[in-house]
């Protein structure tokens, strides 16, 4: 063999190389990402060695010879199924090579533990209720005078079907005002107890006009109602730490005793369950569960001195 014709030969075996730094940069020119680089798409120096052995002739630097070996890569890579996409998946290459991150929420809001009464179908007034008021220490006197009226209509309806009804009570004894509703006449008397909305017997509304009376006169005594009622527990609400709803009492000794007290003094719909409530509701007594959100809280609301308002 000649010198001339092995030479030849040598070129003919080096052209595939110059046709593939060809092709790379002709491909970076249409796709700036990187085709080596991705598992689901041939390499370009596979897909150069693949044309090599497959074509009849051998690669030129013409641009025709480029724009033939491009349409042959273009098919090789489209005859590939991981990378076969359907019409609903080709708007964009980039999602191929670069999956986008879940958009999926991190975090769900975190569901708060309540106590056992609490349940999936509460009233939201009542979860409310639960969750910003009951247990709270109370020290104004018309709070404490609306949280004992409230508490007196337990003889007739439950807290979600009263607390759905609080701001007409608040609108017609006056935001309960001791020294307003104190003054009602019979006249009030009848268009409070007539009104559908309200629902509320002459006889309750009658009991809620003499307790305000009746608060009047301890104010007098004792400097306020807030005064006398948390003497009555020495200042300082019973913090009880209860695992389990049974556990839990509609009534004890200290609200029996208060209950007496109270009915000395002239009160009416003042019964020792009634007033247990009571003093569940103005924090006097904190019976929220220990796993519930609201016991540790309320508790730290407890432990502060007490303050008269």
């Amino acid at each position: 063999m000649s010198k001339e014709h092995v030479k030849r030969n040598v070129e003919k075996k080096q052209k595939p190389s110059s046709t593939h730094t060809l092709l790379s940069k002709h491909f970076k020119k249409v796709y700036p990402f990187e085709l080596q680089k991705t598992s689901s798409l041939l390499s370009i120096s596979s897909l150069s060695s693949t044309l090599s052995r497959n074509s009849s002739g051998s690669f030129t630097d013409s641009s025709s010879t480029v724009d033939q070996a491009i349409s042959s890569v273009l098919d090789l890579i489209a005859q590939q199924p991981a990378t076969r996409e359907t019409s609903s998946t080709a708007k964009t290459s980039v999602a191929v090579l670069f999956p986008q991150p879940s958009l999926a929420p991190e975090n769900s809001e975190k569901i708060l533990k309540r106590c056992n009464w609490i349940t999936k179908t509460s009233d939201k007034l009542y979860v409310q209720f639960h969750d910003e008021c009951w247990g709270v220490p109370v020290y104004d006197d018309n709070q404490l005078f609306e949280l004992l009226s409230l508490s007196g209509m337990l003889m007739d309806y439950n807290w979600t079907e009263i607390l759905r009804r609080k701001e007409l009570f608040r609108e017609a004894f006056s935001g309960f005002e001791p020294n307003i509703v104190a003054k009602m006449g019979e006249k009030e008397i009848m268009e409070i107890a007539s009104n559908n909305d309200i629902m509320l017997a002459e006889s309750r509304v009658r009991s809620i006009i003499d307790n305000a009376k009746c608060i009047l006169k301890i104010a007098k005594q004792h400097g306020s109602f807030s005064g006398y009622m948390w003497g009555c527990v020495n200042y300082k609400p019973s913090i009880n730490r209860y695992k389990h709803p049974r556990n839990v009492p509609i009534r004890t000794p200290k609200a029996e005793a208060i209950s007496k007290d109270l009915l000395k003094h002239g009160f009416r719909l003042v019964g020792p369950v009634i007033v247990y409530s009571f003093m569940q509701a103005a924090g006097m007594s904190i019976d929220h569960l220990v796993d519930c959100f609201r016991f540790n809280e309320c508790v730290n609301l407890a432990e502060r001195p007490w303050r008269h308002v």
